[in-house]
């Protein structure tokens, strides 16, 4: 049995998404092993992060500047805006480095089982930035379910009347599927075929 500061450390790297129990006690032992110089870095790392990190004043993205790294390029297109529902998805897509533009999270999905409501997503600043002027297109990559269409026709609705281009994610993705989980291949072919919104 380990002391009560090792299955602590166990305990709390196994609500790490994708770390069950076993894997977590996995990575407790490889650090243990390189405690002299794995374990001082992975210290400082978090500690500098948890001082550090912010929410992104203008898109929502996670980051230890606000504009996030992202929003201050001025390489970026600021006339495009992708909208996603969470980070994940947003640096998923940027993984892929095919959209130039910007992001927009919502911070969530739409889902009146869960009680989410429009007022609870970070909606009404997208449509701020819309009516600021400067954006010629709104891609809306939401995910491929139930909550993520409902949410994109919620957002096309709301976008109708303003003069912007609204395109979607074709939907080559897979039903239930979320954009985190997607290789960059199937992302790509995604943002290159999107089209306008019905």
């Amino acid at each position: 049995m380990a002391s009560q500061e090792i299955e602590t450390l166990a305990g709390a790297l196994s609500r790490l998404p994708g770390l069950g129990p076993r894997s977590a006690r996995r990575a407790v032992l490889w650090l243990i092993k390189r405690r002299e110089t794995a374990l001082p870095a992975l210290i400082d790392a978090l500690d500098a992060l948890s001082q550090r990190l912010t929410e992104c004043e203008v898109c929502g993205n996670v980051d230890t500047a606000s504009p996030c790294a992202i929003c201050a390029d001025p390489r970026r297109d600021a006339r495009q805006i992708c909208v996603v529902e969470e980070v994940a998805d947003l640096w998923a897509l940027d993984r892929a480095r095919l959209f130039t533009g910007r992001y927009h999270v919502l911070g969530g999905r739409l889902s009146a089982l869960d009680g989410v409501a429009p007022e609870d997503l970070a909606i009404a600043p997208l449509l701020s930035r819309v009516e600021g002027g400067g954006v010629d297109e709104v891609v809306l990559a939401m995910n491929a379910t139930l909550e993520g269409q409902t949410t994109a026709h919620y957002i096309a609705e709301r976008l109708e009347n303003m003069p912007v281009r609204v395109t979607q994610l074709a939907h080559g993705l897979p039903v239930g599927g979320e954009l985190d989980y997607l290789d960059e291949g199937t992302l790509a072919q995604a943002l290159r075929a999107r089209r306008p919104v019905a």
